[in-house]
């Protein structure tokens, strides 16, 4: 038997020292091919691809949801008819009144269902005399139209003098009815015929408007919700889901008049808004307690639904957002767009922001302390920057400012604000905590002077102020500078504003981040009559923010979105317009970029003489009354006595914190720069005192000499 002989290689020309015999590889033949899929495998994998390829699917919803539209259609008119020849509507609303415990309601309904049977009974005899009526009426109309026509025809015939003229009139009302039944011969046959599918498509129309089908049969954009409008039947189905037994059993015994619990859904801003008075034995921490999932039953996002108390006992006020209305901008500040803008601190308030309902959001300042807290980078330094923008545009404020961040947020403010110090460190808290102090020491001044005098504000600003309270700083007589104990100099001296300084127009702002009992002491965060919080963590920090009946009311800045709620505050204050009932507001404040702050603080430098701002208290023991009087007044050409005494204050309140006017007359007049009056007011002139020191320089360079 012979075999075949493969060569794998090529062969070479390379000689061979070794005989090798022949390499011999048995050829095996090739398996045989694979067998053919059966055809009713191919056939079950087409028809599977068919039934299960998304336009299949989409073609088999539509039929269901079409079949069912027209089913259901039918099934909602019959229920409609029904209950316009019943009295089963009114037995609903019975039920649905016992069942939220109106008894009033019920009673009110009861009545109603009486009257109605009464009229439905009175209808009902009626009838047992309406044939004879009718045939009765019939007779007459037909003797009466008759005797018309014919003496129509007799003036007719005596007009024309043609006797076959009475009868024309008669002639021609039975070839009209001819004429009628004619027409109605030839349409029957295609209204009967038609008729039957305008009737369905009445149906459909109506089934449509309800989406009378199962969800997974509804088009895409409806089993989502995007953008559905919220009705009295949405806003019960979510009700009824929210998982609270008492609730869900109570919407059933209702049947469908659950719509008996909700006020009227009004527009509201960007949204609307309604009320919900809940069935017995519902309490309605039990709703706020589910924030989330009645957001989700209402196919919103769980931040733009929120949940308040208003004053009727047993009620909730929902307030839902249109879908993605949140995340768009409000738009700029009033402060920006109008350039002829100016403040009145005693009866004007600062436009913030818009509210929820995108209305206009307006804080008065007056004689109100102020606290704003929040997580890191949401928005707090602006939101207060702009409070202090629009004040500084009324030129009777004062401002002293620490800025413990240090960044230039309050960088524009250096030649309004009569002391700015601007850092982070322990340096730069001990300069705030003594600036704060010096405040302490002109509201003491203040309260001491004669009754019934009217001081300027005054405004203490400290941003970051979490940062003073944590300061481990001691002075010389070990005092800290920060913390929360009646030895802490900034603690003491914030708690001393907030006891008296109202009082006086000496109020206290505050910005601090992340607030809790160390950084942000109790009893100075309930000193302050408006407080307000943008995002935070927990509910126990918004407490801390907001207080506990703020809170218990609905406040929630810890369900706000760090980051994509950013400039978002819930407001706690009777500075701003809050809705009866509530205890805070939602506001989306307006943002001003630094260029644009600027531009305002340049307006209200314009508005003031000139101010030259501290940015470090001075400590030194010895002073020169007359140079610092010469800095007090800066670059304006004449200053109130009164101006000149509260910056020589702020800049050395150990100096000049008690100086009273005759203390700067003494001084004065010593230099012969003498105060005089201008427009009635007592005033120092900068000329006056710039000639007196210069006066002085030569005097003693001629001494020396």
């Amino acid at each position: 038997m012979s075999e075949n002989v493969v060569h794998l290689h090529k062969h070479t020309n390379t000689p061979t020292t070794v005989d090798t015999a022949p390499t011999v590889l048995t050829v095996v033949p090739d398996a045989p091919p694979a067998r053919p899929v059966p055809l009713w495998v191919r056939s079950g994998r087409a028809v599977k691809t068919a039934v299960t390829h998304e336009r299949t699917r989409s073609a088999g919803r539509a039929v269901v949801r079409h079949g069912l539209y027209t089913f259901n259609g039918g099934r909602i008119a019959a229920r409609r008819a029904w209950d316009g020849r019943t009295g089963s509507r009114y037995e609903r609303m019975i039920r649905a009144a016992e069942a939220a415990g109106n008894l009033e309601a019920a009673e009110e309904w009861e009545e109603r269902l009486q009257r109605f049977r009464a009229a439905r009974h009175h209808r009902r005899m009626d009838l047992l005399h309406s044939p004879v009526d009718a045939a009765k009426g019939v007779a007459v109309g037909a003797g009466m139209s008759v005797g018309v026509l014919v003496a129509l025809g007799v003036v007719l015939a005596i007009s024309t003098g043609q006797a076959t003229d009475v009868v024309t009139p008669l002639t021609a009302t039975v070839d009209f009815i001819a004429l009628l039944i004619r027409i109605v011969q030839v349409v029957w046959g295609p209204a009967v015929t038609i008729g039957p599918f305008l009737a369905l498509l009445a149906l459909w129309s109506v089934g449509r408007k309800q989406h009378a089908a199962p969800q997974w049969a509804l088009p895409a954009n409806v089993r989502s919700g995007e953008g559905e409008p919220i009705t009295p039947s949405i806003v019960v189905k979510a009700l009824r889901d929210l998982g609270v037994p008492a609730l869900a059993r109570a919407i059933k015994e209702m049947g469908d008049a659950g719509a008996s619990m909700l006020g009227p859904i009004t527009i509201a801003g960007c949204g609307v808004e309604v009320d919900v008075t809940l069935p017995s034995g519902v309490s309605t921490n039990e709703v706020q307690s589910k924030r989330r999932k009645l957001a989700e039953n209402l196919t919103r996002h769980e931040h733009e639904v929120f949940i308040t108390i208003p004053q009727a006992a047993r009620t909730v006020r929902l307030w839902i957002a249109d879908s993605g209305a949140l995340d768009e901008p409000i738009g700029p500040s009033p402060l920006v767009t109008d350039e002829t803008m100016t403040a009145d601190y005693k009866k004007g308030k600062a436009p913030w922001g818009q509210d929820l309902r995108g209305d206009a959001a307006a804080l008065s300042l007056y004689q109100r302390h102020l606290l704003i807290t929040g997580l890191s980078n949401q928005g707090k330094t602006v939101a207060l920057r702009s409070l202090a923008l629009w004040l500084s545009l009324d030129k009777s404020v004062q401002f002293l400012m620490g800025d413990l961040k240090g960044v230039g947020d309050w960088a524009m403010f250096d030649g309004l604000a009569t002391t700015l110090i601007q850092g982070p460190t322990d340096e730069h808290v001990i300069q705030v905590t003594e600036m704060v102090e010096s405040a302490v020491d002109e509201m003491n001044r203040r309260i001491q002077a004669a009754p019934g005098t009217v001081f300027p504000p005054l405004i203490v600003l400290v941003d970051e102020a979490q940062v003073a309270f944590m300061c481990p700083a001691k002075d010389e007589d070990k005092r800290p500078y920060g913390g929360s104990k009646a030895n802490s100099r900034y603690f003491m001296a914030v708690r001393k504003i907030h006891n008296q300084g109202r009082a006086v127009n000496v109020l206290m702002w505050q910005g601090t981040q992340d607030p809790t009992n160390e950084n942000l002491p109790k009893l100075v965060r309930e000193g302050a009559h408006t407080r307000a919080s943008l995002a935070l963590g927990t509910e126990s920090q918004a407490r801390m923010a907001l207080g506990d009946k703020a809170v218990d009311g609905g406040a929630a800045p810890n369900l706000l979105r760090p980051g994509l709620d950013r400039g978002t505050l819930v407001v706690a204050s009777d500075g701003i317009t809050i809705p009866a009932g509530q205890s805070s507001i939602t506001v989306r404040t307006h943002y001003i970029d630094d260029d644009a702050a600027t531009a305002i603080t340049d307006r209200a430098k314009a508005l003031r003489d000139g101010v030259t701002t501290l940015h470090a208290i001075e400590r030194s023991e010895e002073r020169d009354p007359l140079a610092d009087i010469a800095a007090a007044i800066g670059d304006a050409p004449r200053v109130r006595t009164k101006d000149v005494l509260a910056r020589l204050a702020a800049r050395n309140p150990g100096a000049y914190g008690g100086w009273s006017f005759i203390d700067l007359k003494r001084v004065l007049d010593d230099a012969s720069a003498e105060p005089y009056k201008s427009d009635g007011v007592m005033v120092v002139s900068r000329d006056r005192v710039a000639r007196a020191l210069a006066n002085r320089d030569t005097d003693d360079s001629a001494s020396a000499s």
